[in-house]
């Protein structure tokens, strides 16, 4: 698991402001489907948002799962959306700190 110190926290939510969320958590909760589509989201993007519909009160939780099975990290979850980050595994495809 990757950890973040807050320099990097803070410059990594300074640069999702922009994003727009990739993948939507609904009425169905955390189906497979959506822990392989943000796999394979934020290989390509390594830093995205994603956004409850639906399981709000347990987004923590949810966050966590899908933490734990993608290697990713939590930078933050502010209201309804969280950011996430995995760097690339190539050093050459990274966008986010080269």
């Amino acid at each position: 698991m990757i950890e973040l110190n807050s320099r990097d926290r803070s410059s990594l939510l300074k640069q999702s402001h922009t994003l727009s969320p990739r993948v939507w958590i609904g009425k169905k909760g955390l189906v497979d489907n959506i822990v392989e589509n943000v796999d394979v989201l934020i290989e390509q993007h390594e830093l995205m948002k994603i956004k409850f519909l639906g399981f709000k009160d347990s987004k923590n939780e949810i966050m966590e799962k899908i933490s734990a099975k993608t290697g990713v990290a939590v930078v933050r979850i502010v209201g309804n959306i969280a950011v996430i980050y995995r760097p690339a595994k190539e050093r050459e495809n990274r966008k986010v700190f080269p």
